[in-house]
């Protein structure tokens, strides 16, 4: 008795194995410990579909490895069929997306004497038809994106400006002009020279520093916090 606690006392005691869960399949390892063995029982999986499962587990990639892992290993796709590992190892391959070029210079730069530096204004505002209004004071001008051109829409008189918002149309063709007196006027930019259709008034008591279209309705933001 003595001689075999003295074995007994001799072996190194070893602490337990604790696997790696990084390495390890948790679907594959739940599915090899509850529905294969399941099926086994009732006796429902056939070879066949046996043989058909272990196909589309290799056309798919699945990762087989061992329930617990003691260590990482790379994976691998189980069988021999050469044709079936190149499907799945290229099936695993992502496409690299292209790299989006941002330029570093301005394509074109326009002056802009006498614009308005306010954070609770908006003075600038490119519509549909590829015209892009800026207004620098009590004046507002359109500039044609596709030839350069540029003309003038409007200039405010004295007591009613300096113009505070700008805000085109849906279609691109009318536009919403917010003044600094309270009141919107709706022009039409047709023919580059600019037409009048109509002076809204009473919404506001301050400046309309906020203008913005939802088909034909036409919202509007005062500095005194109303929204028309």
């Amino acid at each position: 008795q003595e001689q075999l606690l003295r074995r007994r006392n001799s072996r190194q005691n070893w602490d337990r194995f604790i696997p790696n869960r990084s390495a390890m399949d948790f679907g594959y390892a739940h599915y090899m410990l509850t529905e294969r063995n399941r099926g086994n029982e009732n006796n429902l999986i056939s070879r066949a579909s046996e043989a058909y499962r272990k196909r589309l587990a290799e056309a798919l990639g699945m990762n087989r490895t061992r329930i617990l892992a003691f260590k990482d290993r790379p994976s691998t796709v189980a069988g021999n069929d050469s044709s079936s590992s190149s499907s799945s190892t290229t099936h695993r391959v992502k496409p690299t997306k292209p790299h989006r070029k941002i330029p570093q210079t301005s394509e074109r730069i326009l002056d802009a004497p006498d614009i308005l530096h306010d954070y609770y204004l908006n003075v600038l505002d490119w519509g549909s038809s590829n015209l892009l209004s800026i207004s620098l004071g009590s004046t507002v001008y359109l500039w044609n994106a596709s030839d350069g051109s540029t003309s003038e829409l409007v200039t405010v008189d004295e007591e009613c400006g300096p113009v505070t918002s700008l805000r085109w149309a849906p279609d691109g063709r009318n536009i919403a002009v917010g003044l600094n007196n309270s009141e919107v006027q709706l022009w039409d930019s047709a023919g580059g020279g600019g037409r009048l259709l109509r002076t809204l008034r009473g919404g506001h008591v301050s400046r309309v520093g906020s203008l913005d279209w939802n088909g034909h309705i036409l919202t509007t933001g005062g500095m005194e916090g109303r929204i028309v």
